[in-house]
């Protein structure tokens, strides 16, 4: 169930473009545009930004691991079936349980892959919803339908009070499958119809359901708030499914996605467009100011997006061992050209736009 990946070997070379400009335009010697655009960080400076520092740390995501059930086309983390030693294990859970509780960090947002297949996954969003936390948890849908071990996800969703969020490319089954895989929306309707039937997405049930849209090809995404109600009257007249909100994200050039835009011949119109398209009104917001993002095997990172790139914080020792808040608060945030993606237009975060 998913899209073949087609090759491993531009995976395995794409950190490489991470290291500043010069790097972002070569892929192994061979020049990928003959175009140089301005570095992310000179950017920030014409806008009296010298670096990027937190604001606080309100959110600890944790990606669980990158064993998932679909290997889909533009996924940034890379996940798939054959991710299974990368899980992140029940010691590594403990400390960031200890870390949570220590510092009275409000929200834990977990991640994958496909989290519900990490072993540990059901004790770990209890602990945190005993001690009070609120738990995000980004699911692709179809796991809900992969086994019937997982068939009674959504009442556990519901006795924890999860905030589920669910990825769901399009409100067809042509442009869903094309970017998941044969079978991948059938499978999402009838997940989301067993969300809805335990109340997730029912207006007053306190059961929250928000939908993800990432653009399925080399451009950005549209209105948020367009794209939100378009998708609430489909769903709705189509399969009659709710929902809360819909967070739109623009596609960074990273991993899978970035594998595209170099074989499809997209890469330098799609960097171009992200550069153009640069907001200074979303520096504020970006949602590494207020996050942290820690790896199966626990080393921390400020985005997602930055531990796809093994780009990790820049502090003494980054690892949830040697956690340090006062060292995370004063450090500053490594930044590289793939951060035009969360700054172009209205901004993309890992709750959709930011301005």
């Amino acid at each position: 169930m998913g899209v073949k990946q087609k090759s491993k070997s531009l995976k395995a070379r794409s950190s490489g473009l991470s290291n500043g400009f010069v790097q972002l335009n070569v892929l192994n010697g061979k020049e990928l545009t003959n175009r140089k655009f301005d570095s992310f960080t000179q950017k920030i400076k014409e806008y009296g930004h010298s670096g990027l520092t937190p604001t606080a740390i309100e959110t600890f995501q944790i990606n669980i691991g990158k064993l998932c059930n679909q290997t889909c086309a533009h996924c940034h983390v890379d996940a798939g079936p054959d991710r299974k030693e990368e899980n992140m294990g029940r010691e590594i859970l403990e400390r960031c349980l200890d870390i949570i509780q220590t510092y009275d960090i409000p929200k834990v947002d977990i991640t994958g892959g496909a989290p519900e297949m990490n072993p540990h996954f059901r004790w770990f969003v209890e602990s945190c919803f005993t001690m009070g936390k609120q738990v995000m948890n980004r699911c692709n849908l179809t796991i809900l339908r992969a086994n019937p071990k997982y068939y009674d996800l959504p009442e556990f969703f519901k006795k924890n009070k999860v905030h589920v969020i669910s990825s769901l490319p399009y409100f067809t089954a042509a442009r869903t499958d094309s970017q998941r895989g044969d079978g991948v929306f059938e499978d999402s309707i009838a997940a989301l119809k067993m969300l809805n039937g335990v109340g997730y997405g029912i207006e007053g049930s306190g059961l929250q359901l928000d939908l993800v849209y990432n653009p399925a090809g080399a451009f950005l995404p549209g209105s948020q708030q367009s794209l939100e109600q378009q998708f609430k009257d489909q769903l709705k007249r189509r399969y009659d499914i709710v929902f809360n909100n819909l967070f739109a994200i623009t596609n960074l050039p990273v991993s899978r996605f970035l594998d595209y835009l170099i074989e499809s011949g997209n890469y330098e119109s799609y960097m171009t467009e992200l550069v153009e398209a640069f907001n200074p009104a979303t520096i504020e917001g970006l949602m590494c100011r207020n996050t942290i993002s820690v790896s199966w095997d626990g080393f921390i990172y400020d985005c997602d997006f930055n531990q796809m790139l093994d780009l990790k914080s820049a502090v003494k020792n980054p690892h949830i061992n040697d956690f340090d808040l006062d060292e995370l608060m004063s450090r500053k945030i490594v930044l590289n050209q793939h951060c035009y993606g969360c700054t172009a237009g209205a901004g993309s975060s890992c709750g959709g736009e930011i301005v």
